[in-house]
């Protein structure tokens, strides 16, 4: 199928096609004909489906097809989690609308606000927000929702882990009832599950997972490595592979920032993105890495969440993510654009369950190395040291009889028994 066999308008097949695309993913070729004729949708859809595309042209269609409202109210509002991820979404919106007599606006906390009221005050038809700062603008009467017509909630997941549940649904009150919705999540958990009860007006089902995260086009595997060399072993690996571009995932913002200046310190052009930067140094990391200036981007679940980097090689767990979904969504950020990739997760003692959770999801066993000099010397794991923590066995003596005063009727209090079972 092609994607002027899905009803699409000439303008935006133009736009498509400048793109280089020709051929709709499986997630697009489900979405794109359902949402122009105006249902809602329930969509599970990870990073890299192509899910932004299967939302943003038939909402461009419907809008440009619809009646325009004097002063461009807001008739298309897309929800997402991330500032990175307002910002790819409102750079396809450019591409797609370039032939079509719309305006979008990109909307999101860390920057100055005065900017973006500018734009809306001027008029937009699509407008792409993350929940803080779209209600914080509607708060001091500076944003007006009540021409809303489509509603999209992309990785909504995601937002809900970020705890973003009562913002969405202030959000989803102050919009009209009667208008379109669009739910995208890469899991469907028991939160996700009720948000789309009790706002979806019997919505499609559709579902489609990453064509970039197929075992064929990803190479995975664990090495066994104590916690506190990990850090050698990541300069190692990047120093002795000469790897030019490398995203490493870890769990926390400060295990981030150290990981980033010891990778310094070594010769290794590094970055850290993460919540607690601002925006401009987010943006300002993210530009360097893909351009190859900044060889490596150390980051945290939520701040890599929907990064598109094309043809990214190199992937580390540097530490193994406690949700086995987690693990999906890092690796899918290689391998991508037909192009093989390659995903290490460097696994701790402690971490050792989550590596069988994670297999267990993905019905595979994952190779497992250990490289020389790094052997790993914690207790879960070294013999010699499984061998001093065990009890020593109890040498058995020859039965001797039992002690007169012991066995005697009321001589005297029997022995205490020892318990020798698992403590």
């Amino acid at each position: 199928m092609l994607f002027k066999d899905l009803g699409l308008s000439e303008p935006l097949l133009r736009a498509v096609s400048e793109k280089g695309y020709e051929t709709p993913s499986p997630i697009q070729e489900q979405c794109i004909p359902v949402v122009l004729e105006g249902k809602d949708i329930l969509a599970s859809a990870q990073t890299g489906t192509g899910k932004t595309a299967g939302f943003a042209l038939p909402m461009l269609q419907l809008l440009s097809q619809g009646r325009e409202k004097h002063n461009r109210p807001v008739r298309a509002l897309i929800l997402t989690p991330t500032r990175e991820l307002a910002a790819q979404i409102g750079d396809e919106l450019k591409d797609y609308s370039k032939y079509l007599h719309l305006r979008y606006s990109v909307i999101f906390g860390g920057v100055n606000q005065n900017p973006q009221v500018r734009a809306i005050k001027q008029g937009v038809d699509v407008l792409v927000a993350t929940p803080g700062r779209l209600l914080d603008l509607h708060t001091q009467n500076l944003l007006r929702l009540d021409n809303v017509e489509i509603l999209v909630l992309d990785e909504a997941d995601r937002m809900l882990d970020m705890g973003f549940q009562r913002d969405l649904n202030r959000i989803i009150h102050i919009l009209p009832s009667k208008r379109q919705n669009l739910l995208f999540s890469a899991t469907f958990n028991k939160e996700i599950k009720k948000l789309a009860q009790t706002y979806l007006h019997h919505p499609v089902s559709v579902s489609a997972t990453p064509e970039n995260t197929t075992v064929e086009k990803i190479e995975q595997r664990t090495i066994r490595v104590d916690k506190d060399r990990k850090t050698a072993l990541t300069i190692k690996l990047i120093s002795e592979g000469n790897w030019q571009q490398v995203l490493i995932f870890t769990r926390t913002k400060h295990g981030a920032n150290r990981l980033g200046q010891k990778l310094e310190k070594a010769g290794i052009s590094a970055a850290a993105i993460h919540g607690n930067k601002t925006q401009n140094a987010r943006t300002a990391a993210l530009a360097g890495f893909k351009s190859g200036k900044i060889r490596v981007l150390v980051a945290t679940d939520i701040a890599a969440r929907g990064l598109d980097i094309p043809l990214l090689p190199h992937v580390i767990n540097f530490e193994l993510p406690n949700v086995p979904e987690d693990y999906v969504h890092r690796i899918g950020r290689t391998g991508r654009a037909g192009a093989t990739g390659e995903a290490i997760s460097l696994v701790g003692g402690d971490e050792v369950d989550y590596v069988a959770g994670i297999e267990k999801l993905l019905g595979e066993k994952f190779v497992r190395q250990v490289i020389p000099g790094f052997e790993p010397q914690d207790p879960e794991t070294a013999p010699e040291k499984k061998q001093q923590n065990q009890r020593p066995p109890r040498d058995k003596k020859p039965h001797q009889g039992p002690k007169p005063q012991s066995n005697s009727v009321g001589g005297g209090k029997p022995k205490k028994k020892q318990w020798y079972g698992r403590r």
